[in-house]
């Protein structure tokens, strides 16, 4: 469960910067990130669903809130959607994955350990500023989105996607338990060893991962949200539903294994079955559900000019 938002903000992104900078070094592989053609693709349909369309041209100067690894950043580089990229985040393990990436990449990023709450930069900075999964850790979101409207220049864009519904925060519970129940079938079907170590103090952030998240969203809040910050067109939108509950699925089962002694074989099918997923959720579903039955939310507006 999301830890309470009357929790003091400090110990917040103590939590929070900590914990992403245990995980830096497996969070690539722990979800799955891809920097290729495969990224490209995603973060390509994620703009035009929280854009409503791809922009016609590319954003100049655009700066990324809560970075991680390089996730959006790097792949909005590389398939040519931003001309400059600034990235940001608490964490300056996570900072630091990213320069990593970014130089095997070849691509050009600067990056700024901050908090969204108090930005570094100029008024009138930037033509983008976004995100992906970063503000339910934001303590202080009202602040955070005057700061997001300060550094855009007029007629500027933001966008986050990513942000769990409440509702989908509730159903994600469903298939957890699920995977937990059928989980020794699983391990057995598969050849699978049990980890040992359930219940102990984890490695890579694990002991803290559920103490980062501090909300979950009606599309309603995040509309208010939009508005109080000063920006104009809002637009909320629905992400992933059956995606979703495959990938809670998938990660709970495989939580229950050691690693190593999961098949690669079955990886290849999670992996695969979840980006058809996606698909469909793209396709069908997205276009014909309100937005808060879906597990994600995403979102934008602009400055007004």
């Amino acid at each position: 469960m999301p830890t309470s938002p009357a929790a003091a903000a400090e110990h917040i992104k103590d939590v929070n910067t900590r914990y992403h900078d245990e995980a830096a070094s497996s969070y690539d592989s722990k979800w799955g990130i891809d920097f290729g053609e495969v990224g490209r693709d995603q973060v390509r349909r994620k703009l035009a669903r929280a854009l409503g369309r791809l922009p016609e041209a590319p954003f100049g100067d655009a700066l990324e809130i809560g970075a991680g690894t390089g996730y959006f950043t790097l792949n909005l580089l590389q398939a040519g959607f931003v001309e400059r990229a600034t990235a940001t985040d608490i964490s300056p393990g996570m900072l630091d994955a990213l320069a990593e990436t970014a130089a095997e990449l070849g691509v050009v990023v600067e990056t700024v350990e901050t908090d969204a709450e108090r930005l570094p930069f100029a008024h009138s900075s930037f033509d983008l500023v976004f995100g992906h999964a970063v503000l339910h850790h934001i303590p202080d979101l009202n602040r955070a989105f005057s700061e997001f409207e300060r550094v855009l220049r007029p007629g500027g864009t933001v966008a986050f996607c990513g942000e769990p519904s409440r509702y989908g925060d509730l159903i994600a519970a469903v298939p957890k338990r699920a995977a937990l129940t059928v989980a020794p079938l699983w391990r057995r079907a598969l050849g699978a060893r049990p980890r040992h170590d359930l219940g102990a103090p984890q490695a890579n952030g694990g002991g803290l991962e559920w103490e980062v998240d501090v909300h979950a969203f009606a599309p309603s809040e995040l509309q208010r949200l939009l508005g109080e910050g000063g920006f104009e067109h809002p637009r909320v939108r629905g992400e992933e539903l059956l995606a979703n509950l495959h990938g809670w699925t998938v990660r709970t089962i495989e939580s229950t294994a050691e690693p190593e002694s999961v098949p690669h074989r079955w990886r290849l099918f999670a992996f695969r079955s979840y980006l058809l997923l996606q698909r469909i959720d793209t396709a069908l579903l997205e276009p014909r559900l309100p937005p808060e039955l879906f597990y994600n939310l995403v979102l934008s507006a602009r400055k007004p000019a």
